[in-house]
């Protein structure tokens, strides 16, 4: 059990392109249940012994010992991808939301509208399936899907492993689709350039308060599926002073991935990143 988050690292990772067959797997054990059983026998002097079941539990200090090294251990592999990322001068970006919030929807229009002029490679999370990355390599751009099994969220050794895989040129764009999940990603560093947090109408005005941490991190929030606004009880004047009380220097761009309204602004950003 992961000690920050609760996510299961026993659980198989594995790194698939589309079309291929040949999985690379990951494994870790640890051992999520840090109470344990041990019997004793004693022997006395009149010639029998009997056995004693004495439990340990060892709850506060194992539990702040493990996310201090998963933590740490992670901080470590995303300077690494962070050097790297500098070395080749690859903008990558963290885009991370809750499940639905349109990220691949959003990453399938962005990709086709700036392939002609950008090296792009994309990085799909998800705990099963290939659904996304299948949707990826539709648009011509290179992808690897990370399936992290029970795991909720990616971290920078998978992304590692995973960037390895992919023929990444200088001057490119490194789409990194995290676990939708609005918690556990906020956690782990990837040793992204920038981190995207995207939030659709649908899913209310009030996410930068239940969900502070990960509006703290990230450097722009994307506010998805405007074309929905009228239909639903969303007020994105709400939702931004929200979540300028826990970011003050967060940015943000409201479009609709369906309609393309506001996609230029996202376009602009990008563009923006690649020659600061």
């Amino acid at each position: 059990m992961c000690g920050t988050c609760g996510c299961g690292e026993d659980d198989h990772i594995t790194y698939r392109k589309p079309g291929d067959h040949n999985m690379i797997h990951s494994h870790s054990h640890q051992h999520g249940d840090l109470t344990h059983v041990h019997p004793h026998a004693h022997s006395h002097s009149h010639d029998h012994s009997h056995e004693h079941e004495h439990t340990h539990e060892h709850d506060h200090v194992h539990t702040l010992n493990l996310e201090r090294n998963i933590l740490s251990k992670n901080e470590l592999s995303a300077e690494r991808n962070r050097g790297y990322f500098e070395g080749m001068k690859i903008v990558a970006l963290n885009l991370v939301s809750s499940p639905g919030s349109g990220k691949t929807s959003l990453l399938e229009k962005t990709i086709t509208k700036i392939k002609d002029t950008t090296e792009i490679a994309v990085i799909e999370g998800d705990q099963q399936t290939l659904n996304d990355a299948n949707r990826i390599e539709k648009t011509g751009a290179p992808v690897i899907q990370i399936n992290t099994g029970n795991g909720c969220h990616l971290d920078a050794l998978m992304v590692n492993k995973a960037m390895k895989q992919l023929d990444l040129k200088q001057n490119s764009l490194l789409f990194i689709e995290n676990v939708g999940n609005l918690v556990c990603p906020s956690l782990f560093d990837l040793g992204e350039t920038k981190r995207v947090v995207i939030i659709s109408v649908t899913e209310g005005d009030d996410k930068p308060a239940k969900y502070p941490t990960m509006f703290e991190t990230a450097d722009l929030c994307v506010i998805n599926k405007t074309d929905l606004a009228p239909y639903v009880d969303f007020d994105e004047e709400k939702l931004i002073a929200t979540a300028r009380t826990v970011n003050p220097n967060l940015e943000f761009i409201s479009l609709s991935a369906k309609t393309e309204e506001g996609m230029d602004k996202w376009i602009q950003w990008l563009s923006a990143l690649k020659t600061s």
